[in-house]
């Protein structure tokens, strides 16, 4: 049989009109919203270039809003070359959580993700640091910091799988964070596809924070046939 291979490249950077909803929309997106009463926000906003701003209501309660591709893993972490997204960050408080970055399917407590590679914030630790998570159901390897913070202005955070899974290297604006420590992800025997996901949660509080997304990409390698 014949096998036909190559490399692709998902991409947006959501240079459109448009609110996320729960049913899958331009390049696949959905929003799961767990909030209550209060409202949050997650649309196209007016940007040169566009831009997606995802952000939470004033409501105290706890809330959680998520973009992703509605768990459908199209992506083999083994098959992944590169990620990267252009991303930004305001109010963000001392309840509030913000992941981006590649995981399986979504759950509330983004720590209970099974497969997760991805930058976080942490607000109760910190409401401007960074930090790198990767966990393949054998190894969870949390918090490790970036020495790096985001806030108002955009920085591109890219994850680089071409040293292999068990070499996954981590840039922000395009020098090498944490390299002290070797990210790997070999434990994976299951659970091997993933996700784009882009999450913002707080616990029982006022906090606004949002996150806005310029830009997000993923190279990939795909075979069909055998």
């Amino acid at each position: 049989m014949t096998v036909y291979s190559g490399v692709s490249t998902f991409f947006d950077n959501f240079d459109r009109g448009g609110a996320l909803s729960a049913t899958p929309g331009h390049n696949g997106w959905v929003i799961t919203d767990t909030s209550s009463s209060g409202a949050p926000t997650y649309t196209c906003t007016t940007e040169d270039g566009g831009s997606m701003k995802l952000t939470l209501a004033s409501t105290s309660e706890v809330e959680n809003i998520c973009m992703s591709h509605g768990d459908v893993l199209a992506f083999d972490v083994r098959n992944i070359q590169q990620y990267w997204c252009i991303a930004k960050v305001a109010a963000v408080g001392s309840n509030s959580v913000v992941t981006f970055g590649l995981g399986s399917a979504r759950a509330d407590d983004e720590d209970t993700v099974a497969t997760k590679c991805w930058f976080k914030m942490e607000g109760a630790t910190s409401t401007t640091a960074v930090v790198i998570e990767t966990d393949d159901a054998v190894t969870d390897d949390p918090d490790n910091a970036t020495g790096e913070t985001l806030a108002a202005v955009y920085k591109k955070f890219e994850i680089d799988f071409s040293y292999g899974i068990a070499d996954i290297r981590f840039n922000i604006d395009g020098a090498r964070v944490a390299s002290g420590t070797t990210f790997s992800m070999s434990g994976l025997t299951a659970g091997l596809n993933v996700q784009p996901m882009f999450q913002v949660s707080k616990a029982s509080s006022a906090d606004v924070a949002a996150l806005t997304i310029a830009q997000v990409g993923i190279t990939y390698k795909w075979s069909y046939g055998a």
